[in-house]
């Protein structure tokens, strides 16, 4: 039997959080939904899993409370359900970044479609920049990214100051795996006097999920937090479990191809 994984996020300005948590976990509990939604003032973040029909209903009755029809969810089709059980939880922030200049709810940068990125990170005078921490760039990047080499997201603010450079760097595009991180760090640059931001919209899923491999600019696997711990083109379950040792990811079939071995 196979089950519907969606994930979305939005920020937006939430107020009576305790009473979202409760509706939330019990319309999710009602169509046996599990997984983790995380909510704070700045907005929401999802990832839940199970049978398409209950997951359309939970996400529908979602909207209309948050008084939002325009969620952007990314669908994946898995075999089981990556979650032992329904978690809604009340956070500072929906991502951990620390920084009360990185607003999205006050200003963002420029969102670039997956049909458009490769012609925008093919610009000789664009920079393209990873987010992702160490250890999810190490499995897999765009071709000609750079890598902040960080351990944390909260150390991006950091890299940004000791690496770029808003009188020099005058085209940046950024991108993460769902595209959260991107709205936090391109508000922060943004505010740093950097002019023209740019992210890729829904990430790098929404890239491997729109882009077909034989044009994709995207070199091995994406690292996602649940279960599957990897994911391929189409969305596909990856190569990768984790190491039970460092909790970071690990080959599980030592015959990979020459793209994912391109980036380790």
């Amino acid at each position: 039997m196979n089950f519907t994984f969606a994930s979305f996020y939005q920020f937006l300005v939430l107020d009576n959080l305790v009473d979202l948590q409760t509706e939330f976990l019990q319309w999710c509990n009602e169509k046996q939904i599990k997984g983790t939604i995380l909510i704070a003032k700045e907005g929401i973040n999802a990832n839940i899993v199970g049978k398409k029909e209950d997951l359309e209903i939970v996400i529908n009755k979602i909207k209309k409370i948050l008084n939002y029809e325009l969620l952007e969810i990314k669908y994946a089709i898995v075999e089981s359900i990556p979650f032992e059980r329904m978690k809604v939880k009340i956070k500072p922030e929906i991502i951990t970044f620390g920084i009360p200049e990185a607003d999205p709810n006050i200003q963002v940068g420029t969102y670039v479609k997956p049909k458009n990125w490769n012609k925008l990170i093919s610009q000789p005078d664009v920079k393209v920049i990873d987010t992702r921490n160490e250890y999810e760039v190490k499995i897999g990047t765009f071709k000609k990214a750079e890598n902040p080499h960080i351990n944390s997201f909260k150390e991006f603010n950091d890299y940004i100051d000791s690496n770029l450079n808003p009188e020099k760097d005058e085209k940046v595009a950024l991108f993460c795996t769902g595209g959260i991180r991107c709205e936090k760090v391109t508000a922060l640059m943004l505010s740093k006097g950097f002019k023209e931001v740019y992210h890729l919209q829904g990430g790098i899923l929404k890239y491997l999920e729109e882009i077909p491999s034989e044009e994709s600019l995207w070199e091995g696997e994406c690292f996602v937090f649940d279960e599957r711990v990897a994911v391929k083109h189409g969305l596909e379950k990856g190569t990768y479990e984790l190491c039970p040792e460092t909790g970071e990811p690990i080959l599980v079939n030592p015959k990979i191809s020459d793209e994912d071995k391109s980036v380790n």
